[in-house]
């Protein structure tokens, strides 16, 4: 009985792993061997930097808030507090949106926490 090899599906698989390295350099796009290792790290990598990239994400829109917050003379910390104990809910993404593209409705409510802080 003849020797069959398995040219069809070991191209296919090939090809596969080819595609999905198509922006490397080198033999980690050439190479078989070099290109499965480099396309198993980098698939690795890109499921790690989706979850990093929303605390990255956050950190933004803190800083963001933060410096806005200080323009109106209160402190992060202190501006969060604030907004809590008068009962408004938004979330860091829209205040930092706020702080960003519509400063004077940030600052209105820079101005409730402030009160907020005082009635204590």
């Amino acid at each position: 009985m003849p020797r069959t090899r398995n040219r069809v599906q070991t191209h296919r698989r090939h090809k596969k792993i080819f595609n999905l390295t198509k922006g490397h350099r080198g033999k980690r796009r050439t190479n078989i061997k070099v290109a499965h290792e480099s396309m198993i790290h980098a698939l690795r990598y890109s499921t790690e930097h989706r979850r990093d990239r929303k605390g990255d994400f956050r950190r933004l829109w803190i800083i963001r808030i933060n410096a806005a917050a200080r323009q109106n003379g209160l402190k992060y910390g202190e501006l969060i507090n604030g907004l809590n104990k008068a009962g408004i809910e938004v979330n860091r993404k829209m205040l930092a949106d706020l702080a960003v593209k519509n400063p004077t409705a940030f600052s209105e409510l820079a101005s409730q926490a402030k009160t907020a802080l005082q009635v204590e």
